[in-house]
C-alpha cells in the first residue's frame, strides 16, 4: 500500500492533528526521549518514529477507524492497532509528582466522553455510554496539569474528584470547581442562596461573579480538548480513553506554549 501522509511533508501535519510543523517536531522529540525509538533486536517497526507519532496523533484528532488509518499511512490495521498501543503512554500528560506551591490556583472539572467499553462506562445524562473524565488546569496559564483516571458516567463530579485520583494531584494549591463538588474540603465553590429563599448578600454574589469569570477557563479548556474527536466517540478499550485524554491534553499544552 501507498503512504499517503507522511511527517516529512509537514504541509499535512496542521490539517491533520491541530498541531504546527514546530509543535508537532517537539511532540515527536518527547516521544523519543521517553523511549519511543526502536533499539535492540525483535521485530522492526514499519514506520519510522515521526510518521508513528503522526498517526496516533492523526487518530486522535479524526477518530477515524485503523481499517481508515492503516490505508492513510500504507501499512496493515494491526499494524496501525499496534502503534497506538505502543505510543499512547509515551504521549500522554506526565502525572505530579510533588505539591504544587501555595500560590498556585487550579480549575477542576468533570467532562463525559462516550466510549464503547462497557466495562469502565455507563449510562449518563448525554444517553449514552460515557466515562467522567477529571481535568484540572492552572488557572494562570490554562495548561493542563491532570487528567484523572475514568469514573464510570453516572458519577457525579463530588465522587468522582476522589475516586479517579485527580485530588491527589492538586496537593497544596488552591482548587476551584463549581457547586457540583460538595464534600471534598478545600475545593472554592461559589456560595450557594440561602434554603429560605433570601437574597445572597452583595459581597458573596460580587464573589461569585468573580468566582463564574475565572472558572469560565477550564470549560474553554474542555471545549478545546474535544477538537481531537476521540473524545467524542472513544472506541478504545480498557485505559485506552484514559491515554488519549491524557495524550490530546499533552498536545493541547504544546499548542497553547510553542
Amino acid at each position: 500500500m501507498e503512504q499517503v501522509i507522511r511527517a516529512d511533508r509537514p504541509e499535512w501535519v496542521p490539517v491533520f492533528t491541530g498541531l504546527s510543523a514546530r509543535q508537532f517536531a517537539k511532540l515527536v522529540r518527547l516521544v523519543a526521549t521517553r523511549g519511543g525509538e526502536q533499539t535492540g533486536t525483535g521485530r522492526r517497526w514499519g514506520l519510522p518514529l515521526a510518521d508513528r507519532v503522526l498517526l496516533v496523533a492523526v487518530y486522535y484528532r479524526t477518530n477515524l477507524t485503523f481499517r481508515q488509518i492503516a490505508l492513510l499511512f500504507g501499512i496493515s490495521k494491526c499494524a496501525a492497532n499496534r502503534v497506538v498501543d505502543h505510543l499512547a503512554p509515551l504521549l500522554a500528560l506526565s502525572p505530579v509528582t510533588k505539591p504544587h506551591g501555595p500560590e498556585t490556583v487550579l480549575i477542576v472539572d468533570g467532562t463525559l466522553v462516550p466510549t464503547h467499553d462497557r466495562s469502565r462506562s455507563a449510562s449518563s445524562k448525554n444517553y449514552r455510554y460515557s466515562v467522567n473524565m477529571q481535568v484540572v488546569i492552572d488557572a494562570n496559564t490554562e495548561l493542563t496539569v491532570a487528567v484523572g483516571t475514568p469514573t464510570p458516567g453516572n458519577r457525579n463530579d463530588c465522587r468522582s474528584y476522589r475516586d479517579s485520583g485527580v485530588d491527589q494531584q492538586c496537593t497544596g494549591a488552591h482548587v476551584m470547581a463549581d457547586g457540583g463538588y460538595q464534600d471534598n474540603p478545600g475545593v472554592i465553590m461559589p456560595y450557594r442562596k440561602p434554603g429560605d429563599g433570601s437574597p445572597l448578600p452583595g459581597w458573596k454574589e460580587q464573589l461569585n461573579t468573580v468566582h463564574k469569570r475565572v472558572r469560565a477557563r477550564v470549560e474553554h479548556a474542555l471545549a478545546h480538548l474535544k477538537s481531537w474527536n476521540i473524545l467524542r466517540n472513544c472506541r478504545r478499550k480498557g485505559d485506552g480513553v484514559w491515554y488519549a485524554t491524557l495524550g490530546v491534553a499533552q498536545m493541547r499544552n504544546l499548542a497553547l506554549l510553542v
